[in-house]
């Protein structure tokens, strides 16, 4: 038998223990207080299986914080959220910047001026965890001592044992808590579908695809249709959608930096 993870979560009853466990880790590294959310596009807070909100009943947050997990706007306010769609490694934060691993220029515009009062510490440490399907979920520890703003030596020593448990931890309250009825199965697109669908998903018309691929307006629809077929989909917008949410699209947004070194080879050529 495997190492018991002591966060990880198999069952529906696993899932106090493991936040107990969570919580415990983090007051022992750092004396920090756990606020999870599991997908922050929900306002559903993150339950035991009886029902009893964690963030109250295991993470001991208190009322006289006006109980964060029921605000229906946090996820839209909140530059820990923000970050978390920006960002898929751990970071630091606190009034003054997002601090992380690596540099990411995406995270240098989020409005900081409002930071203690939406995130109710001065600093914290934040996971993100991008799961399937496009569900992100954030997981941060903030001190108990509200006299902490700088948590840089903390990140350096704690973030790793972090983010491996509250990974552990969120990953498997997903998958005994959710059900995703909407999403189809054994769903395989072609090369063609999925070269219409990725110049669907950066706005390009049917004509203006059919003229980039060579290929007729009827064709285009011809394999448009078929993926929604594929996908369940009742429309264009549905379609791209879901074959984002299945991974099939990648990041269309995202532009290939060429390396000097390969540059130099092929101009060489």
């Amino acid at each position: 038998m495997g190492r018991q993870v002591p966060t990880a979560i198999q069952t529906a009853a696993d899932i106090r223990p493991a936040a107990e466990a969570l919580r415990d880790i983090a007051r022992e590294l750092g004396n920090f207080r756990v606020a999870a959310c599991a997908n922050i596009a929900s306002r559903s807070p993150m339950t035991d299986a009886d029902g009893d909100v964690l963030a109250s009943g295991v993470f001991g947050w208190p009322a006289t914080k006006e109980q964060w997990w029921q605000k229906p706007l946090l996820a839209l306010s909140s530059p820990l959220t923000f970050a978390c769609r920006y960002e898929n490694e751990p970071f630091w934060a606190n009034a003054h910047g997002i601090h992380t691993r690596s540099p990411n220029p995406l995270l240098d515009q989020i409005d900081l001026s409002l930071f203690q009062g939406e995130v109710n510490a001065n600093a914290v440490i934040c996971v993100p965890v991008h799961m399937s399907f496009g569900q992100i979920a954030a997981i941060s520890f903030s001190p108990f001592s509200d006299k902490r703003d700088d948590l840089s030596k903390e990140f350096d020593l704690y973030s790793d044992q972090l983010e491996y448990h509250a990974r552990r931890f969120v990953h498997g309250y997903t998958r005994v808590s959710s059900q995703r009825p909407w999403i189809p199965k054994n769903c395989r697109l072609s090369k063609r579908e999925v070269e219409c669908l990725r110049w669907a998903a950066v706005g390009k018309t049917d004509v203006e695809i059919a003229l980039i691929l060579e290929r007729s307006c009827a064709t285009v629809r011809f394999h448009i249709h078929n993926a929604a077929i594929k996908l369940e989909a009742v429309n264009r917008s549905q379609t791209v959608f879901k074959a984002t949410q299945l991974g099939y699209l990648g990041n269309v947004a995202a532009v290939m930096v060429p390396h000097p070194q390969i540059e130099a080879q092929v101009a060489a050529k």
